[in-house]
């Protein structure tokens, strides 16, 4: 039986008031976080061209003035060299001082430009990204490391990536990010192509991750004794729920998974080989299909590819892509599927024709 998280039980009227020591520390980690981003907050407006009181930075980040100028002191305490101008006391930050900088090699520099262009393309592009990190480096950096940041981002580019469309669902990543961050369930309503309506979710969050073409959330249902597999594009609504999530610690995402081919994972496994003839075989070669894949080149110049499966109707799908390139050599209930596959497709082309 997998070991799992403690759940924080409900405090009643008669329970003594936790002390700090009592909370879990990824609450105090979520809380740490959350005060760090504000503290920045404060940095960015008081760095900016605008005329900020401790009132008027209180109104922006909603919060009580005596917290902002907990924080002033913070910056103070970090070597952040502000003062005070005019009779309103606007808060500013010297404009000669720039943050010391670690020193990036240039392939570092590169692979955080390349981070932000990918973040960037439509399915990657779900929260801001590394752009703006990439864009406060270069604000602080020497000349030359903002030149290459500048010709990175406008030399490389990331195009026709086939990725679902996520657009309408960012908010949905970002409730499914914060509850795996804060340990909470989320809830709400899925729409299943194999069900005749929406369903209500009440889901314990394992693991959100983007496979093949599409963001997933793994997560178990209360009722449920093993996780599934969710795609996020399905969600019509999501919220987290102020319920600890009861998630396995020694759960593992490839265990879970298996040799799926994608992301649903069969109830028996295949040892599958298939022939591919010279002409296609270069292209199929090109890409490492499935972490199983091994390839055996012939001397006419094809390429046998042989992969282990736990079931078949995904990788079905892709051989359907190489139809008239592609031989199913075993296992035979692939290779009836492929064929029949292969004959609906030719009956319902042949039926059309004939309207």
């Amino acid at each position: 039986m997998a070991k799992r998280l403690k759940k924080s039980s409900a405090t009643s009227s008669t329970d003594p008031k936790p002390g700090k020591q009592d909370r879990p520390d990824r609450d105090r980690r979520v809380r740490q976080a959350d005060r760090l981003a504000r503290i920045l907050r404060v940095l960015e407006l008081i760095q900016s061209r605008g005329r900020w009181t401790t009132k008027a930075i209180a109104e922006e980040i909603q919060c009580s003035e005596r917290t902002v100028y907990r924080d002033l002191d913070v910056l103070k305490f970090a070597g952040i060299p502000y003062f005070r101008e005019g009779d309103q006391q606007f808060v500013r930050v010297r404009s000669d001082f720039r943050f010391p900088v670690m020193s990036l090699t240039e392939d570092e520099v590169l692979g955080l430009s390349l981070a932000t262009v990918l973040s960037k393309a439509p399915g990657l592009d779900v929260t801001p990204g590394a752009g703006p990190t990439t864009r406060k480096l270069a604000a602080v950096s020497r000349e030359e490391t903002q030149e290459l940041i500048d010709d990175a981002m406008r030399l490389v580019s990331v195009l026709d990536l086939k990725l679902a469309d996520h657009s309408r669902h960012h908010e949905v990543i970002k409730t499914i990010q914060s509850a795996l961050l804060r340990g909470c369930q989320i809830s709400g309503q899925y729409e299943s192509p194999y069900e005749p309506a929406p369903i209500k979710l009440k889901l314990h969050p394992y693991r959100l991750c983007l496979i093949k073409n599409a963001w997933y959330v793994i997560g178990r249902q209360a009722e449920d004794a093993a996780p599934k597999t969710f795609r996020v594009a399905r969600f019509k609504a999501l919220r987290a729920v102020a319920e600890p999530a009861d998630v396995p610690d020694d759960f593992d995402l490839r265990d879970y998974f298996g040799n799926a081919w994608a992301v649903y994972r069969g109830d028996r496994s295949y040892d599958v080989e298939l022939w591919f003839p010279k002409a296609s075989a270069p292209l199929v070669i090109e890409t490492i299909w499935h972490h199983t894949q091994r390839v055996t080149r012939q001397k006419d110049g094809s390429v046998i590819l042989r992969f282990q499966i736990d079931g078949l109707s995904e990788i079905l799908h892709w051989l359907l892509s190489w139809a008239g390139r592609v031989r199913v050599q075993q296992p035979a209930e692939l290779k009836e599927l492929f064929v029949k596959a292969l004959k609906d497709a030719m009956a319902l082309q042949a039926a059309a024709d004939q309207v």
